[in-house]
């Protein structure tokens, strides 16, 4: 299997807000927006192909608005560009991972030893419990 050219996304698809975060930063977290929230629409996307932009829209990810605007937020780094940059490679890897198909699965029968064997561990514990059933007269006083 050969391995995919990485896929591109212009900036121009890219929307960056930059808000104060709740992480590190000391006395610095109250004046600087270093938290970045990056949304990026799979809906409009004319760079995504066809079937990874299904694949996208098709997970059930909290992340994904119900216009399908993928919204991350990062706010991991006191820095505003190292924030953006961890939000880039985010959104890189969710479409990379999304970029090849999952493979079908291929229904299978139980063996007929795996159906002997259940089968027969059905029995043993019938067995016992009837057994049990059948001593009553000894609780008896």
């Amino acid at each position: 299997m050969t391995a995919l050219p990485p896929l591109t996304i212009p900036d121009s698809e890219l929307e960056e807000r930059f808000v104060r975060s709740s992480g590190p930063g000391g006395q610095n977290v109250n004046k600087v927006a270093s938290a970045v929230e990056l949304r990026f629409d799979v809906r409009a996307s004319a760079t995504l192909p066809e079937a990874v932009r299904d694949r996208l829209l098709a997970r059930r990810d909290r992340r994904m608005t119900e216009d399908g605007v993928l919204v991350i937020q990062a706010q991991r780094f006191r820095t505003q560009e190292r924030n953006r940059e961890d939000a880039r490679e985010r959104l890189q890897a969710l479409i990379e991972a999304c970029r090849v198909a999952p493979k079908k699965r291929i229904a299978t029968k139980p063996t007929k030893g795996s159906q002997e064997r259940r089968l027969g561990s059905k029995r043993e514990r019938a067995q016992v419990k009837r057994e049990r059933a059948s001593r009553r007269w000894e609780r008896e006083p």
